[in-house]
């Protein structure tokens, strides 16, 4: 008996639905692509429970005739493709002919569809995979899909699905995408209770900006030109064709300004030839415009919009239709790179971040006033540029909090087997590393140097016990002495530290003190915050804030915990919706409220450049020694940093 067999035409459906059909927003994203394929002017999404129970896509397109309806339905049936040639230039959004089949295999389905020319339209039902029903009906130009109890047929599908307010924030975001891709369409996001986007036809794309995500978001982009440019062929690659050297390339959009930081990518749109794509290639390129602009762990909000010859990119490398390739990526890459940095260096002028503190994460809105240069754009433009790693090279984390949340009680770090030799300016051994101690030669040499001194250790929480302030560095560092030798400690992150735990302790014991403003903060939210805002309402009720919603899109801010100062109201409501990832929407309860703590305190915290007065600095040193982990701010920064004695004789030769 053979051992090959050909698989029922109902379950390679539903394999393939494997690829395509992943959660609810990807079958919206299907039919949102096909929606826009079709010509549609006005695109309406419907959805129940998260998308699982119902989903609806009204459009106003071409429609489909009887034949091509009951057509589309058949596996690699498009109208969108004819000939293998057509794959090196595909145009539509969608060409493969899959997400019909696919949709219909794992729910019950209904089209209902006319085309402009008919006289009547056509209404189909499937379910599992199954045809139901053909029959006519008298229905309006263009289709109307709808899709119910996805993944019924497959239950183990349906039980990694997320909560409904996780799949609703997936399917809002992608909506968000495709309205500023699109911003002369209508653009529809309901739920029975609630209406989430509504996006009439907008001239500009800056209109279509303020529309999903109001004024303030729009004030704090700066616009990036179009800017063109024909293809130019790098040393590595091919030279370029006959006919060829006419192609552009043009690229536009938004990027957020420098002092605008967001703790993951979740701000950053990629849109090539209007596709919604994640592309490794061009989040190096944003990431190099930002270099020396940008603390390393933090990301800017940018919208971005590439246009450029449909042979030029390939965009059938993903079962998603969610990666593509570039066939000169190098160019691509630099080209896109200097444009966005361009409209930086139109901005402002680019902060210069010293090289030993490279590879300190710095968190926003933490308050620290960053020294700054002014350089001129040709200066700009020579800047080192690294070369585009690897894909395996490339940390694509959301920076800060990616792993879901904050470690409270990481262990204690081992001793080294050696000490760096002190240099000058550059002498701590508490919370450097090799990457940000420079200047002081072959430090690789010295560090493998044996050394008959006590091996060197992190600071221990019982050794600041006793420390005596003598004064601040510019009113921003904190310089004592004990014992152990000569300390210097960052103010705000150690009252971030003693903030954090206090908040902490309080919320445990359900006694987070808020203060009332004198006046209610209305603002407006982007439909992904509206949905995270309602998931976690309650917990920031517990945690002082006293949101009320006011309208479809916006909220007012009543209160918010102590010590914050109204102007950080809006910008810490704001980053605590941001601060929960795409996937790590249902985290645990300890995880969310160490976030919130984590930011209230951070806001609430003494800034720099704050003159302290003798008592207050011991206050602030006192309370430091009594937290859990006096060391390092909630966000993983070094608090303090050390001159042991044995360094100091050292450096003046005394041992």
């Amino acid at each position: 008996m053979s051992r090959i067999r050909i698989l029922p035409e109902a379950v390679a459906n539903k394999i393939a639905a494997g690829e395509v059909v992943e959660r609810p927003a990807s079958v919206v994203k299907e039919l949102l692509e096909n929606a826009i394929d079709a010509g549609a002017k006005s695109i309406r999404v419907e959805t129940e429970v998260g998308g699982k129970r119902m989903i609806r896509v009204i459009d106003d397109g071409h429609g489909m005739t009887h034949d091509d309806a009951l057509l589309a339905f058949e596996r690699h049936a498009t109208s969108k493709l004819k000939t293998a040639d057509d794959l090196l230039s595909i145009s539509t959004l969608g060409f493969r002919g899959e997400a019909l089949p696919t949709i219909a295999a794992v729910s019950r389905l209904l089209l209902e569809t006319r085309d402009e020319a008919e006289a009547e339209g056509t209404r189909i039902e499937f379910a599992g995979g199954k045809l139901i029903g053909v029959k006519p009906a008298g229905l309006p130009a263009g289709t109307t899909i709808s899709v119910a109890d996805l993944f019924y047929s497959v239950p183990a599908r349906r039980k990694f699905l997320k909560s409904d307010t996780t799949e609703l924030g997936h399917i809002a975001s992608l909506v968000t995408h495709y309205a500023l891709a699109n911003p002369r369409r209508q653009f529809v996001l309901t739920t029975p209770t609630q209406e989430i986007i509504n996006c009439p036809p907008a001239e500009k794309l800056a209109d279509r900006v303020y529309q999903l995500f109001g004024r303030q978001a729009l004030d704090e982009l700066v616009e990036i030109p179009l800017a063109m440019a024909p293809f130019r062929a790098a040393i590595t690659e091919p030279e370029l064709e006959a006919g060829e050297e006419k192609a552009t390339l043009t690229v536009s959009g938004f990027t957020s300004r420098p002092e605008v930081q967001r703790l993951n990518r979740n701000g950053i749109y990629i849109f090539v030839n209007g596709r919604l794509v994640r592309d490794r290639l061009i989040l190096h390129a944003i990431h190099e415009a930002y270099r020396n602009i940008l603390p390393p762990a933090v990301f800017p909000a940018t919208l971005l919009f590439l246009e450029m010859p449909y042979d030029e990119v390939d965009v059938n490398v993903h079962p998603a239709k969610i990666e593509v390739r570039f066939r000169r990526q190098n160019f691509v890459h630099d080209f896109t790179r200097d444009t966005i940095r361009q409209a930086l260096m139109g901005a402002r002028p680019v902060p210069s971040f010293a090289a030993a503190a490279g590879a300190s994460p710095v968190m926003a809105g933490s308050g620290i006033a960053f020294s700054t240069v002014s350089a001129a754009a040709s200066m700009a433009a020579e800047l080192p540029r690294d070369p585009i790693p690897a894909v395996e090279e490339m940390g694509l984390g959301s920076g800060v909090g990616s792993d879901g949340g904050f470690d409270l009680s990481s262990a204690p770090m081992q001793p080294m087997e050696q000490r760096i030799p002190f240099a000058p300016g550059t002498a701590f051994d508490g919370g450097i590393t090799p990457a940000q101690f420079s200047g002081a030669g072959n430090w690789a040499a010295n560090l493998a140097a044996p050394s008959a001194s006590a091996p060197a250790s992190l600071p221990r929480p019982e050794q600041i016990a006793d420390l005596k302030p003598l004064g601040q560095v510019r009113a921003s560092f904190i310089v004592a002495v004990n014992g152990e030798g000569l300390w210097i400690v960052d103010q705000h992150v150690a009252h971030e530290r003693v903030l954090f735990e206090q908040h902490l302790e309080a919320r445990r014991a359900g006694k987070v003190e808020a203060q009332r403003m004198l006046m209610p903060i209305v603002i407006e939210l982007s439909p992904r915050q509206i949905v995270i805002f309602e998931k976690i309402a309650e917990e920031l009720a517990a945690n002082g804030f006293e949101v009320e919603p006011m309208g479809p899109k916006s909220v007012a801010i009543q209160a918010v915990p102590a010590g914050v100062i109204a102007p950080d109201a809006d910008k810490l409501l704001r980053e605590i919706l941001d601060g929960i990832e795409r996937e790590n929407t249902a985290i645990s309860i300890e995880t969310l409220q160490a976030k919130i703590a984590a930011s209230t305190a951070c806001h609430a915290a003494i800034k720099v450049n704050m003159p302290l007065e003798h008592s207050k600095m011991e206050w602030l040193l006192d309370a430091l020694a009594k937290t859990d982990c006096p060391m390092s701010c909630p966000h993983g920064r070094p608090v303090v940093l050390r001159y042991s004695l044995n360094e100091i004789e050292k450096a003046f030769h005394r041992i």
